[in-house]
């Protein structure tokens, strides 16, 4: 496997990528070693960060990207403007499906999300393009 090409980045992008790195170095990966970092700007402008952090019993482990949503919502914030997650390894890393289902919670279909590696970004999904056809807030209202 080879190391995917990186695309250039944006002030933004690469204050969001810096963010994430700095939680990603914080990771709690003692059974996976696959230590991720995530970073989301909210419709105000505010960058939340966190990292993921695993558990002996594999269900309890949290992700990256539903740690920094936590911290979002505990912040009182409820709108995701865009997000990044960085992980190590040569293949593009996307999000879970299940923090898929949770951005989609908080973000229109267009947010941007962005996949990094520790070089840099590598690609540009919409949230629509990682969870199409899904299910969302709109469906329960009546």
């Amino acid at each position: 496997m080879t190391t995917q090409p990186t695309l250039p980045m944006t002030p933004a992008q690469r204050e969001l990528f810096d963010a994430a790195v700095a939680k990603q170095a914080l990771s709690y990966s003692p059974y996976s070693h696959f230590k991720v970092g995530a970073a989301i700007r909210t419709k105000a402008g505010n960058i939340y960060a966190a990292c993921n952090i695993e558990n002996a019993a594999y269900p309890q482990s949290t992700c990256g990207e539903a740690s920094a949503i936590a911290i979002m919502v505990a912040n009182g914030e409820r709108e995701i403007a865009e997000v990044l997650t960085v992980c190590d390894g040569d293949l593009i890393g996307t999000c879970c499906g299940g923090c898929r289902q949770r951005i989609r919670e908080f973000a229109p279909l267009d947010t941007p999300i962005y996949a990094c590696g520790p070089d840099g970004l590598r690609a540009i999904f919409t949230l629509d393009q990682l969870l199409p056809n899904s299910f969302g807030p709109e469906h329960l209202l009546g």
